[in-house]
């Protein structure tokens, strides 16, 4: 089968790396096996491919990750393979300016940004992810993957899907959506987002102002949104997520130890990282100095039941 090796500098963290990119445990697009190889089912623009990433490295040859794909988009894939694993990013430009990021940078130096170059494969989930927790979200993933998702190309592992296509997603009705715990505000923004997907799919080759612009042109997807989106699709460094819960008093936290925090305060307080904000948002939060809960989790969404 075609695959590719690339060379990562060290130190290198494959899985802390690609965890960004899995939405749970049991997401069927993107799957770590116990041999900590790595299986993700996208669809390219060339069409679908199945991905596995090993890290084959030792003392002898350094490290070595090997990607080996099937599928009409292998070409594709393999091509994006190592900005995919972080090639791209560029590490050195970062300078942490408290003790606890330059402690969190120390013990994660092998953490880089993967960049997909794909935006609706991290559009859809991101829009799930609105206003409800982390594992509704991800049942609705996986619940209207393995309903509406193609069986991957290759010998991917049991269960795995490609996601949906645009024109599938467009013909998902709407007693599904709310099965899966999807509302109706939610629905349409994907619905939206797939009509205009082509012109969404071109900000994988912009900067992060101009993507930041091009993906809050519809309907339903605020600056939230299109930050987690693009964090992954450009693996941009600045991509701070606004319009968070709980983010802006976890940084605040942090670094300060005082309790709340608005967006305001988040961003005079990453101002030192400008260029660099997501960062060190990711680094702060791998530290651990993070604040207890003071109240009760939100419930899952249980809109299917009503």
């Amino acid at each position: 089968m075609p695959s590719r090796t690339w060379a990562p500098p060290a130190p290198y963290d494959l899985a802390r790396t690609l965890r960004v990119l899995r939405r749970g445990r049991g997401d069927p697009a993107c799957r770590q096996e116990p041999d900590g190889s790595w299986w993700r089912c996208s669809r390219t623009p060339e069409g679908p491919v199945t991905l596995r990433i090993t890290d084959r490295s030792d003392a002898v040859a350094g490290g070595l990750i090997t990607g080996t794909a099937w599928g009409p988009g292998t070409g594709w894939a393999l091509k994006q393979l190592p900005a995919l694993l972080g090639a791209d990013d560029e590490l050195d430009a970062f300078r942490p300016r408290h003790r606890v990021v330059a402690a969190a940078h120390r013990k994660h130096r092998g953490l880089r940004l993967a960049r997909t170059g794909l935006v609706m494969e991290s559009l859809v989930p991101s829009v799930l992810e609105q206003r409800i927790t982390t594992g509704s979200a991800h049942y609705a993933w996986r619940r209207l993957l393995n309903r509406y998702g193609e069986q991957p190309p290759g010998p991917a592992p049991d269960g795995m899907r490609i996601p949906p296509s645009t024109a599938t997603w467009r013909m998902v009705p709407s007693w599904e959506w709310h099965r899966a715990g999807v509302d109706r505000s939610r629905a349409a923004a994907i619905l939206r987002a797939c009509s205009y997907a082509p012109r969404l799919e071109e900000a994988a080759a912009m900067e992060l102002p101009e993507a930041m612009a091009r993906l809050q042109l519809i309907p339903g997807i605020g600056p939230w949104t299109a930050a987690e989106t693009l964090q992954r699709t450009l693996g941009a460094p600045d991509a701070l997520t606004l319009g968070d819960l709980h983010l802006p008093k976890q940084i605040g936290y942090a670094l300060t130890g005082a309790r709340g925090g608005t967006d305001e305060q988040m961003l005079q307080l990453m101002e030192p990282y400008a260029g660099q904000r997501h960062r060190a948002a990711r680094l702060i939060l791998l530290g651990g100095r993070l604040p207890n809960r003071r109240a009760h989790r939100a419930p899952h969404s249980r809109i299917a039941h009503l």
